[in-house]
């Protein structure tokens, strides 16, 4: 059975090929020179004898130079070149072991030994470049036009297959190899397309087969293996794409022919999150849900994601009349059986606040909406404040009020040990709502987590704009990193962590390791085709005011714990004396209706104490803080 499969090896022919070669190109050497006549051979033992030994060792000579990694189909001068090292070291070897077993007739057979390698040569490289010819030649018979684009899928697993597939329907495309680093597959063949070797091989490949273009078929790929991926790629210097990723291909409208370009999120992306949907979808099937800031990058994400889990309805807040718009004709062209509110309005104004939130009286309300562009900010405390806290207030106390269910507030990894006002107003902001859960039946749950891939006003955009127009890209410091997530996966554990949570507390998203931002601009400035330092500069400016080296997802006072996910941390709050903050934060109200900036610097500097420590607090107000106590 097990020289049964041998035989059925892909492989096999070609092997039995070249030993029958080698046979004829060793007794054709012997009577080229007249040592013997073909007659008689089988009757001759010596003769036999010495057909076995030239087998058996050039047949290891042909293995070890790699001359089966190659195939027919794309015969060409590297396995030529394959050959020639063949017939020579194996010339070598045989006549070293026919020494051995021949001694002093060796002299017999030294003519065969040196005309030899040639005629092998000819007999291995000569059916190899016929069979390409012929393969090329039916090949552009079949093909569509000269539009066909020759591609190299990099997978040949099941996405790889569907892949071929669909292109080769599609007629574009004309696949003419995989590369796949699964050693089972070496040989194989996917739909009479061949496996040609390993990922690490395709600058060879791309030279070899002519690609035009190469595809990664490898959804489930990690962000190191990405990394590793598009490294080579580049090497290779052939266009490359990409298949959507599994999240991506969770999307109806998303097909597996939709090729895209390699995008940063891509490479920084994790693997992908395994959901339980089914909590997902008891938590928020059937509910009426309200999410603020819904035009903006989080709060649009989570609207596409809660209208697929068929709400009763969904309700969209934004400031932003164009955000706005862009999710509402979206979300009404794409789900148009849902009941969809979209209101334009300001969370700071008490009465949109109570007008929004009581008639709709939604079940669970997801505040997305809040300032987070740090530098400005820095400048513009009473906006801040007013935005990012005395809203947040307002809707927490409207839905309190109105018996809202769940009330997620969306914070950020910038209110640990923040060190400026971006950061300190987010963390009043997690204070109240903490707060608010031991004094209401509503759960009040926060969601913190890091910087998010390509939203509005981040880092992202701007690099490409900066490359877009030649750089060069402006970094503040060589080792300044940020923990990063895709939009989608922020959304995702947003939802997740909302069904998890009893009340009060904080969910931290796991976020991975952190990434150097010069390392993000020059991934990005490789994707658009330049190098770095070369085509496009890398400068740094210095850190702004209110920027760290890095930042923390924990404040030492916060112990924290796994939660039943695996990305969902749990961080204990610490809590604040309920009174002393009420009457801080109506002193603060009262500041912002007066536009009193260095009253509400002294109030932050008395609520966040850690702002005593950076440029904010160079001039300290009162010294009585509101008591923070540490977690049980």
């Amino acid at each position: 059975m097990k020289f049964m499969r041998i035989l059925r090896h892909p492989r096999a022919a070609v092997i039995v090929h070249d030993l029958l070669m080698v046979g004829i190109s060793w007794l054709a050497a012997g009577w080229i020179i007249h040592r013997t006549g073909v007659t008689g051979i089988i009757d001759s033992l010596p003769l036999v004898a010495e057909l076995l030994l030239v087998l058996a060792v050039q047949g290891i000579v042909l293995w070890i130079t790699g001359l089966y990694k190659g195939l027919w189909r794309f015969a060409s001068f590297p396995d030529l070149w394959n050959i020639v090292r063949a017939a020579a070291f194996g010339t070598l070897l045989i006549m070293g072991v026919l020494t051995v077993f021949y001694g002093s007739q060796v002299r017999t057979v030294l003519g065969s030994v040196l005309i030899y390698p040639a005629i092998l040569f000819l007999a291995l490289g000569l059916p190899r470049m016929c069979f390409r010819f012929w393969k090329d030649s039916r090949t552009s018979g079949k093909s569509n036009g000269a539009g066909t684009q020759r591609a190299l899928v990099l997978g040949a697993g099941r996405s790889g297959a569907l892949l071929e597939r669909e292109l080769r329907h599609r007629g574009a495309f004309d696949v003419v190899g995989f590369l796949d680093d699964d050693q089972r597959l070496r040989g194989a063949q996917v739909h009479g397309v061949p496996v040609l070797g390993t990922i690490e091989q395709l600058p060879r490949a791309c030279i070899e087969v002519g690609a035009d273009i190469v595809v990664i078929a490898i959804p489930s790929a990690t962000n190191q293996q990405m990394q590793r991926i598009v490294e080579i790629c580049e090497k290779s210097e052939v266009e490359f794409r990409t298949l959507p990723t599994l999240n991506d291909l969770g999307n109806k409208a998303t097909r597996i022919d939709d090729l895209k370009r390699v995008v940063i999120d891509d490479l920084l992306g994790r693997e992908p999150i395994s959901l339980v949907w089914d909590s997902i979808r008891v938590g928020l099937a059937g509910k009426r849900v309200m999410i603020t800031g819904g035009g903006g990058s989080i709060g649009s994400e989570l609207c596409r994601q809660i209208a697929r889990l068929n709400p009763v309805e969904l309700i969209v807040v934004d400031n932003s009349e164009f955000a706005l718009y862009r999710i509402d004709h979206e979300l009404r062209s794409e789900f148009q059986d849902l009941i969809f509110h979209s209101v334009l309005g300001d969370i700071c104004d008490s009465a949109t606040v109570e007008k929004v939130v009581g008639e709709y009286q939604p079940d669970m309300l997801f505040h997305a909406a809040a300032y987070k562009h740090l530098p400005i900010l820095q400048t513009q405390v009473r906006e801040a404040f007013r935005n990012n806290i005395i809203g947040t207030m307002r809707l927490a106390e409207a839905a309190e009020r109105h018996a809202v269910g769940t009330f997620v507030l969306i914070s950020t990894d910038k209110a640990v040990n923040p060190a400026n006002i971006m950061g300190a107003t987010k963390r009043v902001a997690e204070m109240f709502c903490q707060n608010m859960n031991s004094h209401s039946r509503t759960r009040y749950i926060t969601v913190r987590f890091g910087n998010v891939l390509n939203s509005n006003g981040s880092v992202v955009p701007l690099f490409k704009e900066q490359i877009a127009k030649g750089g060069p890209v402006t970094v503040t410091h060589p080792e300044i990193s940020r923990y990063f997530m895709t939009i989608s996966e922020a959304s995702q554990l947003i939802m997740q962590a909302a069904v998890l949570g009893s009340g009060g507390e904080i969910y931290v998203l796991d976020m991975g390791e952190p990434v150097k931002i010069t390392y993000l601009a020059e991934q990005l400035i490789r994707l658009s085709g330049k190098e770095p330092g070369k085509d496009i500069q890398i400068v740094y400016t210095g850190l702004r005011p209110g920027e760290k080296l890095f930042e923390e997802l924990f404040h030492e006072l916060e112990p924290y714990e796994q939660t039943q996910h695996e990305k969902i941390f749990l961080a204990h709050p610490r809590q604040a004396d309920w009174e002393g903050l009420g009457s801080v934060l109506r002193e603060a109200e009262l500041a912002v209706k007066r536009y009193d900036t260095p009253k509400l610097k002294e109030i932050l500097l008395r609520l966040v104490p850690e702002l005593a420590n950076t440029s904010i607090g160079d001039k300290p107000g009162k010294s009585a803080v509101v008591p923070i106590h540490r977690s049980r």
